[in-house]
Order: structure tokens, then sequence, then C-alpha cells
């Protein structure tokens, strides 16, 4: 649904006359009292107001619809061109700025642009409604993964979880125990590559007063810990050889013999083991037992990178911000669509835990409640390629990149200039350019 807002019904009717033979539903308003009334009566998607008009003008309305509206866009239209003018609109919260005369292709192309700007800004916010309580997202490759999980939690046998570091392996094992029939009983993760090799089989299977230096009192170990539950093996790649030979024995046995004893003690618990390396390929190399390897390929997860994930990189923005803002005290952040345009195609090699720290550090570091691209760390902002529709000349598509960056630093000519890499004089000149470039009435 798209408002479109001026004082000359004229020009209502131009913009109408383009707009409804495509498709779009149009209301219309001479000015922006009504334009507000139109807004709380009505779900619209985008609003396209004049910048001169009685009364009100078009800023104010823009504040207004960001202020009570933020799911709308705004498309400033104006017969009064001036750089001052569009990074004036661009800061209190349009999304594009048209000049009169515009063409029906130009208004199209702005149109198109910024309805595909709203429904990403809906797939921020979106949630996923059918993944396990902890998961976020809805991509193809995580449907996948829930659809195993459910699958492993209906039977008892080992699982092996795959996939690169901070892609939350560990929520998925988590995800299996909880929707099991042992969910009641304990779920007790153990970094295998964090405990160093003489701590390991102590920590594992407890041992005996006695039994070494230090050993002061007897005590029972994870796996008697999580009996009837289930242990997690974290980077299971990790233990040594003489480990992987007793893991093997828990495996087949279903028991564990304390350091220091000779007596062995049933368990009844379940093994899920993850790993970031391919074992597959340790086993090749002699690195990794290949009985103990398929003991625990029973059933095999794979985990998806965030990279493979499309969307759930907008979705997972958008949890991670509202929930760094509530806890900090600090007000929600609105990012722009360029920022969030190198969010999602960013290579994200720590994947989620590589998000998820980033997002808590654009809460809490960055000033005002807007994120652009200037904010982002370094080897984002480097990755940037801007994008441009095909239809554009290079001036217009120079023009528009230098407007976004001043609007997003507030007008501040000397951080503008610094960002786009140029001095001050130059980016004066070329403000100079862009400004005669914007068509007159």
């Amino acid at each position: 649904m798209i408002l479109v807002v001026d004082d000359i019904p004229e020009s209502i009717e131009i913009v109408k006359r383009n707009l409804e033979p495509r498709g779009y539903m149009v209301l219309t308003a001479g000015g922006a009292a009504e334009a507000a009334r139109i807004l709380v009566q009505s779900q619209v998607d985008l609003v396209i107001t004049d910048y001169k008009m009685p009364r009100t003008d078009g800023l104010d309305l823009i504040r207004h619809v960001r202020e009570n509206h933020p799911g709308t866009a705004v498309i400033m239209v104006t017969g009064y061109a001036s750089v001052e003018g569009a990074v004036e609109a661009m800061k209190v919260g349009a999304e594009e700025y048209l000049a009169k005369p515009f063409t029906s292709e130009e208004l199209l192309a702005a149109v198109a642009r910024v309805i595909e700007k709203v429904e990403l800004r809906r797939s921020v916010r979106s949630l996923s409604l059918n993944a396990p309580l902890g998961f976020i997202g809805e991509s193809e490759a995580m449907k996948r993964v829930y659809a195993d999980i459910e699958k492993a939690a209906r039977t008892s046998a080992n699982v092996l979880v795959c996939g690169e570091s901070g892609t939350g392996k560990e929520l998925v094992a988590r995800a299996i125990h909880y929707r099991s029939d042992r969910g009641a009983a304990p779920f007790l993760a153990v970094n295998c590559g964090g405990i160093p090799e003489g701590l390991l089989e102590s920590e594992l299977f407890g041992h005996l007063r006695g039994a070494f230096t230090g050993a002061t009192e007897t005590r029972a170990g994870f796996f008697q810990t999580a009996d009837g539950g289930t242990i997690f093996l974290d980077e299971v790649s990790e233990t040594t050889a003489a480990m992987q030979v007793k893991l093997l024995r828990v495996l087949q046995e279903r028991e564990i013999v304390m350091v220091g004893s000779s007596k062995p003690v049933k368990v009844d618990v379940r093994v899920i083991a993850a790993t970031n390396k391919d074992l597959s390929m340790l086993v090749h190399k002699g690195q990794f037992r290949e009985d103990l390897f398929y003991r625990l390929d029973v059933i095999c997860i794979e985990v998806p990178p965030l990279r493979t994930r499309g969307d759930d990189v907008l979705t997972l923005i958008g949890r991670f911000a509202d929930k760094y803002a509530r806890e900090s005290g600090l007000p929600e952040k609105r990012f722009t669509d360029r920022a969030l345009s190198v969010l999602r195609s960013y290579g994200w090699p720590g994947n989620v835990r590589e998000l998820d720290n980033t997002i808590q550090r654009l809460v809490v570091m960055t000033d005002g409640d807007l994120v652009d691209v200037a904010d982002l760390p370094p080897m984002m902002r480097a990755c940037h390629i801007r994008e441009s529709d095909g239809s554009r000349t290079l001036a217009q598509v120079e023009a528009e990149h230098i407007l976004g960056v001043l609007a997003s630093v507030g007008g501040n000519k000397s951080r503008a200039a610094e960002i786009l890499g140029i001095d001050r004089k130059t980016l004066r000149l070329k403000l100079a350019r862009a400004s005669n470039g914007l068509p007159g009435r």
C-alpha cells in the first residue's frame, strides 16, 4: 500500500497514473494532517510526500512517520532540488529523494528500490516460528537441521554434530537432549580441547581419593553425573589416542573406570560429540581411531555456516540488536539498508558467534540510534560494494553515494570526506557537481 501526499491534485494524479497500472494500491492525501490520519487507519508500506506543503511540510511528515510508523518507508519529492535538501531529507529518514520533474522510469525505479528495502526490514524482524527452542532462522539449510534434530531426539543413538566454529553445535546437542525422553535428566557439556590432557580422564570418569597428587577426595566424573541423561563431547577430535581408547570402551561396554580404580561402573549416558574438523579425513591420516569414529557417527548432523543461510543473517541481527539494547538500557538501534546489505553479504568466518559479538559491539559503541556502513568494523567496510540497479549513470551513482555518506554522518563534511577517502576540497567540488546534476523545476 502506497500513500501519496501532495497539496497539488495534479501531482497526485501523475503519480497514481504511474503506480496503479503496475499493481500498486494507492491512497492519497492533500496534506500532512490527512496523511497522519490515514496512516493510523491503514497499513501503509510507503509514503511518497511532497517537500513544500502548507502548514506542515514534508520533513515534518517524515519525522512523524519515523516516530510513529517505523515500518513505513518514505520517498521525498521536491521541485526545490539542492544538496542540503537531500541531506536533510535523508537525515530525518527518507529512503529516496526525487527532484521534479522526474520521469516515470525514475519514479518506478525509486519505488521498487524502497519496497525492496521494506521487505528487507520485515525479514530482520521476522521470527522463526517452527524452530526448536533457542534457534533463529527459517532458511532451507536450517530447516533440514531442525528435521534432523527431531529424528535424532526420537532415538538413543549416538550423534556426531559437525560444522564450523561458531555455528551452534552445542545448541543442536541441547535441542536433541531436551526434546528426547532424557530431557528431564542432566545434560553436561565438556570441551575436550579446553581441558589439559592429564586432567581430562579424571574429569570424564572421576577419581578415587589418593589416585594422584592433589586427589584429596573421591569425586564422580561427568559420565557418572550425567547418568540417565546426555553428555556432549565438544571438540572430540582434540582427544589423544589413549583417551580415544577409553571413550571407545564407554561406548561399547556402557561402563567407565574411575582413575585409581580397577572396578568398572555401569553408566546410562547418551553421547553427542561435535567437531569442526573432518573426522573421516583424520581417520584416513591415522589421527583418529576408525572404530571410535563409527561408534560416534551413528547419526550425523551438519550445521551450515552462516554465509549459506541467506536472510537468517537479517533475522539474527534483529534479535541480537533487541537483546543487547534491552540488556544495556539503550535505545533500539536502527540499521540502514546499506549496513544490512554489507552485513548480509559478509562471509562471517566466525559464524553466529562472530555476528553476535559484532552486533553487541555496534549496539554499545555506536553513537545515536542509527547504524550505518561507517560504523561497521573495517574488514566489513572493505567488503562493501555499492549496489546499483543498472539504469543510472556513473555520475548519478557517485552523487547518491556521496549524499548517503554525508547524511549518515549528520552532514559532517570532514567525517564524510574521511570515509570517502578524499579531502574536503574534493568533496566540495563533488557536492557542487551533484547539486548541479539534480534537475530543477
